[in-house]
């Protein structure tokens, strides 16, 4: 029996993770017969090959295969790398797999840019549709697309916490819609209820040739925002995502069927799901159009709290620069805002809506990484179940990625068209995680930390001859075998030493979540190591932590890197470092308290 509570959270997952396909309807059908006429046997070819790309895709590879695979509930690229490298022994095949993981999460953000602009701006156009309004210019759609935009963007510091509860039921109702309207369409032409069959699909590709393969480019759009689905399983649980899955499926196949069935009466339509809401009943289609707005921009929030969450994820994992982050709820310390990606977002969609105008111009951008993150999670886990010795879903995952690199080799059609962009923005995004990590262990390779043994006898020396200070000095450090080279120079060089030294030590854990702490041992007299162990996804509130176990300190010491170099990578490196918050400011350590020794390092 199916409990409101399961109810609840099926709805409350349609706002937070269907967004994305869940507005696709607004412009798939509309764009692909931009490429291909509308005859009754292209629509059904076309059905048929939506249909079997949400099932293949969106149902098999990601609500099945990839959700079946977690850490602690968690889903997402980075949690597929975590689960595979442990399986693996040649270290080239874990940097390949590292590689592929960064190339996924550039990917990913990547279309966090497009997302907003084409789902904001599609639901826009559909002004024109309203009595008095069809020669509104295309001007004046970006520009009400765009203050749309602004207006999201500018109130993610505020937090969105008190106003969540409400997307699920939006939600609900705009896929109640879609499936109302689309049944309405299909009384009038059943015949199209047999694209089910994927023989039509099949044909259509081997009648239509090369122009077919094309239209496969924009096929998948009925299927971009599949990735969250997995990406956003530790936010609610895979129960929920799944029962909600089965209601936005079937509201998404009769809506499709609908938009068919109304094409083939109305050959000449150009913006299919619009006109025939419009055509079926006009009394309420200001209220629809609405409604579309409203979802759109649902779906644009959730790509951006989605983005929040990568970023959050690459910055503890250390596969991106510290960025300064807010916490925008007093109950949930997930609910993050940063606003560096946050504004370098909006430009980017801004400067999206700008240059191409029109969404179904923007859909020739659209894909392209979509379908690369596809391929690479179809990789990866395919290379989990081989190692599992799974060979059934070894077969079907091989099988399912086989179709997303079809579908990724005929977005290639897009490169010249507009589809450069995904490249350019996943290409800025991977740059700067490879410089970043790159940088970061050169600069490991060239510290010159002082060993344990050696650091103790002369830390006893000190601490027994010379005047401590009164109170409490937290010194922090990754690794305590290697002490670094500032909490040397404080006390060696410059005769610091308090009463009570703790070495706090932050470790990521290969779950997603949790958060242990203690004190692991007393290596000298006045000195203990003091250890925070972390999900990767884990916000840590250290100061909260240290307050539990009665840590209160005088002074907090951290290292300042002061990088010199003549190597242009480097030097990429250096702005990064000097420009991105401290290690302190990151964890949000009171500032008053905070002294950063600088080291000065050649690279």
């Amino acid at each position: 029996m199916y409990s409101n509570y399961n109810f609840r959270e099926a709805v409350k997952s349609m706002g937070l993770v269907f967004g994305d396909i869940g507005t696709s309807p607004i412009y798939t059908l509309t764009v692909i017969f931009l490429l291909t006429k509308p005859t009754e046997d292209h629509v059904i070819g076309v059905l048929s090959l939506i249909i079997w790309t949400l099932i293949i895709i969106v149902t098999m590879e990601y609500t099945w295969l990839a959700m079946s695979l977690s850490r602690k509930g968690e889903g997402g690229t980075i949690v597929l790398k975590e689960i595979l490298i442990p399986l693996l022994r040649s270290g080239r095949k874990v940097y390949l797999v590292t590689i592929l993981a960064y190339v996924g999460i550039s990917f990913l953000i990547g279309d966090g840019v497009i997302t907003p602009a084409i789902s904001i701006l599609s639901a826009v156009e559909g002004i024109r549709i309203v009595s008095g309004f069809e020669n509104t210019g295309q001007g004046v759609l970006v520009l009400i697309a765009g203050i749309i935009a602004i207006v999201l963007f500018s109130v993610q510091i505020k937090g969105i916490e008190k106003i969540t509860w409400v997307f699920g039921p939006i939600m609900l109702l705009w896929f109640a819609s879609l499936a109302f309207f689309g049944i309405s369409s299909i009384i009038y032409t059943p015949g199209v209820l047999k694209a089910i069959n994927p023989y039509y699909g099949i044909r259509f590709l081997l009648n239509s040739g090369i122009a077919g393969f094309f239209v496969l480019s924009e096929v998948i759009l009925c299927a971009t925002g599949g990735e969250a689905v997995y990406a956003d399983m530790g936010h609610l649980g895979r129960e929920p995502i799944l029962n909600a899955w089965k209601l936005v499926f079937f509201s998404l196949l009769l809506n499709y069927l609908g938009q068919g069935a109304f094409l083939i009466r109305n050959s000449d339509s150009t913006n299919i799901l619009f006109e025939m809401v419009s055509q079926q009943a006009s009394i309420i289609y200001i209220p629809f159009l609405i409604l579309s707005i409203v979802a759109t921009i649902i779906a644009s929030q959730a790509m951006i709290s989605g983005v929040f969450s990568i970023v959050y994820q690459g910055i503890t994992t250390r596969v991106m620069p510290m960025l300064k982050i807010d916490y925008t709820s007093g109950q949930l310390r997930s609910q993050i805002y940063i606003g560096a990606v946050n504004w370098m977002l909006l430009i980017s969609v801004l400067y999206m809506m700008l240059v191409f105008k029109e969404s179904s111009r923007l859909a020739a951008a659209y894909g392209l990484a979509v379908t690369g993150d596809m391929t690479i999670t179809g990789l990866l886990m395919a290379s989990i179940f081989y190692h599992k010795k799974d060979i059934s879903k070894t077969i079907i995952s091989l099988f399912i990625t086989s179709v997303d690199i079809l579908f990724l080799f005929s977005n290639t059609y897009k490169i010249p068209h507009g589809g450069y962009w995904s490249i350019i923005i996943a290409a800025v995004i991977f740059s700067l995680i490879v410089i970043y990590t790159s940088g970061q262990k050169r600069l490991y390779g060239v510290l010159k930390p002082m060993k344990a043994d050696n650091f103790l006898e002369k830390y006893n020396h000190l601490y027994i001859t010379e005047n401590k200070i009164s109170g409490t000095a937290l010194f922090f450090a990754r690794d305590i075998t290697r002490i670094p080279q500032y909490i040397s120079h404080v006390m060696f060089k410059n005769n610091i030493i308090y009463e009570n030294n703790i070495f706090i030590s932050i470790l990521k854990s290969d779950s997603p979540f949790g958060v242990e702490s203690a004190f692991v041992r007393e290596p000298a007299k006045g000195l203990k190591v003091f250890e925070i162990k972390a999900g990767y996804m884990e916000v840590v509130d250290v100061e909260k932590i240290l307050k539990e176990k009665n840590i209160y300190e005088k002074t907090i010491f951290y290292g300042i890197d002061d990088i010199f170099t003549d190597n242009l990578i480097w030097k990429v490196f250096s702005f990064i470092k000097r420009n991105s918050p401290s290690f302190v400011q990151f964890y949000r350590l009171p500032p008053d308290e905070l002294h950063g020794v600088m080291t000065r390092f050649e690279m």
